[in-house]
């Protein structure tokens, strides 16, 4: 048995359940392990939810979670160039290449 129980660190906390689980799948296909808590026993209330992750991939993934280009995009339209491109790392080199190297 190992103590990986205790050592697990809160991440992030996010007001939808989409917002949480568009970043929790990043960070899977990046390869972190990611346990999602949400802030409602209800199925289907859309009340929040909270990442959390080993405290041996924590600083990678707040490296990943802070790389994410945010602006003027909606979770939708972030949701949709992540699932084309499959990870994080890919979609912000492919806006590099769209933008010409300005990101």
């Amino acid at each position: 048995m190992t103590d990986q129980v205790d050592n697990w660190h809160k991440l992030a906390r996010y007001d939808t359940n989409m917002q949480g689980e568009l970043h929790a799948n990043l960070l899977r296909n990046n390869g972190i392990t990611v346990s999602l808590q949400p802030l409602s026993a209800m199925p289907g209330m859309n009340s929040g939810i909270v990442l959390w992750i080993q405290d041996t991939d924590l600083a990678h993934a707040q490296r990943i979670l802070a790389n994410i280009d945010t602006d003027g995009a909606t979770p939708y339209e972030m949701f949709d160039e992540v699932s084309e491109t499959g990870s994080i790392s890919t979609l912000n080199s492919a806006k590099d290449d769209n933008n010409g190297g300005e990101v």
